[in-house]
């Protein structure tokens, strides 16, 4: 089992920058396949980004690719997602995800254990 506490995230200007943590618990982070999903009222949680075992592998939505970077430090059991370029449309509560799995997955109930959300919202 794993614990994942999130932090970052906050309010910024269209086109501003925002890094997200996430710290997770326990000594098999490494066997984790860990992602990102922001979900805004009223809508299904949406994938925003994945990342392998490894760190050699991720996978990023189309809506994000090229702004958005996601990452680990498995020494430190910890993923970022770093967001760049943000815009209005990024506005939601961001989570970050464990799924004990090699495998990506882009749908919500592919994963084990979630973050507690933190939002980011961005002013136009």
């Amino acid at each position: 089992q794993v614990q994942l506490v999130q932090s970052g995230g906050g309010l910024v200007q269209t086109g501003g920058s925002l890094r997200l943590s996430c710290a997770a618990s326990g000594r098999t982070f490494n066997t984790y396949y860990m992602g990102w999903f922001r979900q805004v009222p009223g809508k299904e949680r949406e994938f925003v980004a994945g990342i392998d075992r490894t760190g050699g592998t991720t996978n990023v939505a189309d809506s994000v690719k090229g702004r958005f970077t996601i990452s680990r430090d498995n020494a430190k059991n910890t993923v970022s997602l770093q967001m760049s370029s943000l815009k209005p449309e990024d506005t939601a509560v961001y989570y970050c995800a464990a799924r004990s799995s090699w495998w990506t997955s882009e749908i919500e109930r592919g994963y084990d254990y979630w973050g507690q959300g933190t939002q980011v919202t961005v002013s136009s």
